[in-house]
């Protein structure tokens, strides 16, 4: 049998179908074709991450990445400067 692919909106449609109560569980996955395991999988998925819609900082992994790499990147600039600043404070030292 051919696995589905499903969308996250079709997804989210079917679990709030069945968090409705207007249809069986078990009719739901029938109507859907979907295992009652997998209705439930996705139910608990919804249940344990949807806090984060309401999140005020709600920010992307790309986001969090850029932020550690800009961080990073802004530690090796200042460590450079200090190493910049040291050279030339013993370059000037050498020509008194």
């Amino acid at each position: 049998m051919k696995r589905r692919k499903w969308e996250s909106s079709q997804k989210l449609k079917i679990v709030l179908e069945g968090l409705s109560g207007q249809l069986e569980i078990s009719k739901l996955c029938n109507k859907y074709q979907i295992s009652q395991v997998i209705y439930y999988r996705w139910r608990e998925q919804l249940l344990q991450y949807g806090q984060k819609v309401f999140e005020s900082k709600n920010i992307t992994k790309r986001e969090d990445r850029l932020q550690s790499k800009n961080q990073r990147l802004k530690q090796i600039i200042g460590d450079l400067t200090v190493e910049l600043k040291k050279a030339s404070s013993n370059d000037a030292k050498k020509i008194s």
